[in-house]
């Protein structure tokens, strides 16, 4: 509710207001300060949940032990230097990169569906999402959630008030980015398709486009979805899941089942770091896909109440340096980001607690995934460098 309302006054703010300066830019530089602080709380909580959900996990045979706690660290310490980077460039220069950040994001995303590409997008428990680039491994799902706010803040900005004719307005959007979350849907990753997709909505919603215009695009839109979900028994089982948990199998409901037995086990303190039992087997992926579960677990209701006010924290300045931005694209761009992460975490939260059904979507800063942080890394980046107004 609280994005909901920012977006809205967002919306209705005028996009030809000139550029923040002098004071107003001092005003907000608390906002940014504050905002690098939560992010960096939150780091700090997920490589602890990270180390606590897998310390005691096997693989092949192996003990994990504090392997994934290690990379992930890795990771949080290239995205805090990229992070620290961007804050300190201009953001205006992603206006200029965003047909070739989108340009690039469309080409991995390509390659792992080529069938002579297995060798670096190998088929990993029935989807091929990640691509082995040599140095580094990514999932371009994640950099797509980037590149599409990135590139839909440009493009809605440039267009004005023309964003509220369907023809000159969300066409071109829907003409260029339908063919990329096609994509995603056939990695095969169907919930990642709908939330760039829906990320997507947030910027030209926030941008002016018209309501009418999007109950259009869903009309045609729905049925479409309910045949993506009708194509694979397991997404079928998890929605009739989801809306009627008493008579599905045990099977299908086994995941979420499990995930509110270890929330209800943590009570208010949690059993303590490392010592849950949910990760032994019982709870698939508790280190990413349901890592707030985890986190309920071992650190209770009061470190589940951290982390949710953390990114309720997170989203109310986002979107305040967003209403602080006086630049069309610099607005937008905020909101996308703010957006990005504050939905995915929502997203993830609400599978946890079988509010949603399962989608395997990460909650940001915290699952393990080197893809997931950094994107969320540089999104904070981005963000406190419009809070900061600075020019390069």
């Amino acid at each position: 509710m609280l994005e909901l309302r920012h977006v809205q006054e967002l919306r209705g703010a005028r996009c030809d207001v000139p550029e923040a300066r002098g004071a107003d830019v001092r005003d907000v530089r608390w906002e940014t300060r504050l905002l690098a602080l939560v992010a960096a709380i939150l780091v700090v909580f997920g490589l602890t949940a990270v180390y606590g959900a897998s310390s005691l996990l096997t693989i092949s045979g192996g003990q994990v032990g504090s392997s994934f706690a290690l990379k992930q660290a890795l990771g949080a310490a290239v995205g805090g230097i990229v992070a620290a980077l961007l804050a300190r460039s201009d953001y205006r220069k992603w206006q200029r990169a965003a047909w070739p950040v989108l340009g690039v994001v469309a080409v991995l995303l390509l390659l792992p569906l080529l069938s002579f590409t297995e060798r670096i997008a190998p088929n990993i428990n029935g989807a091929r999402r990640w691509v082995n680039l040599g140095f580094v491994t990514v999932q371009p799902s994640e950099l797509a959630k980037f590149a599409v706010v990135v590139w839909t803040a440009m493009l809605a900005a440039k267009k004005g008030e023309r964003i509220r004719t369907f023809q000159y307005g969300l066409l071109p959007f829907i003409v260029v980015l339908a063919p990329l979350v096609a994509l995603i849907f056939l990695e095969p990753n169907l919930s990642m398709a709908v939330l760039v997709a829906l990320l997507a909505g947030v910027v030209l919603f926030t941008a002016g486009a018209r309501i009418g215009h999007f109950l259009a695009v869903a009309v045609v839109a729905t049925p479409i979805l309910f045949g993506a979900v009708a194509s694979a028994q397991y997404r079928l089982a998890r929605v009739v899941t989801f809306l009627n948990p008493g008579t599905a199998p045990s099977e299908a409901t086994w995941q979420v089942h499990q995930s509110l037995v270890g929330m209800g086990a943590g009570r208010l303190f949690g059993v303590g770091l490392g010592q849950g039992q949910q990760k032994l087997g019982y709870l698939p992926y508790a280190y990413s896909d349901f890592i707030f579960s985890t986190i309920g677990e071992e650190w209770g209701f009061l470190g589940v109440l951290a982390i949710m006010v953390l990114f309720g924290t997170f989203a109310w300045l986002g979107f305040r340096i967003a209403k602080s931005t006086g630049e069309p694209f610099g607005r937008l761009l905020a909101v996308g980001l703010t957006g990005m992460v504050g939905i995915t975490a929502v997203l993830h939260i609400g599978v946890t607690l079988a509010l949603l059904p399962a989608t395997g979507i990460t909650l940001p800063f915290i699952s393990y995934g080197r893809s997931s942080l950094f994107v969320a890394l540089v999104a904070t980046g981005v963000l406190i460098s419009i809070g900061r107004g600075r020019r390069a």
